[in-house]
């Protein structure tokens, strides 16, 4: 059996101002697809300023996305292979 390996490089960009970090997610498939995401995150006006804690939670809730995608776009080439529903884990 021949063995391919595969790499997957996911792409985050960050916007943000004072008080909210939005995240976007790409990464282009080996079907030649793209898959995008996005996340939010915004701060309390009493909390401290912790740039890098917006683009965490921003960027979980993005790849977050991207994985309920993926699942989706997986379970839908099953479907359409086999000819029946398939049932995704959630």
């Amino acid at each position: 059996m021949t063995r391919v390996a595969v790499g997957w490089h996911i792409d985050l960009e960050f916007e943000e101002d004072s008080h909210r970090t939005r995240a976007a997610a790409l990464v282009r498939l080996s079907d030649g697809t793209e898959v995008r995401a996005h996340g939010y995150a915004s701060r309390h006006p009493s909390d401290e300023d912790q740039q890098r804690v917006g683009e965490e939670i921003a960027g979980a809730r993005a790849l977050n996305e991207m994985a309920m995608k993926l699942l989706t776009k997986a379970h839908d080439e099953i479907d359409e292979a086999s000819g029946r529903r398939s049932y995704p884990l959630t």
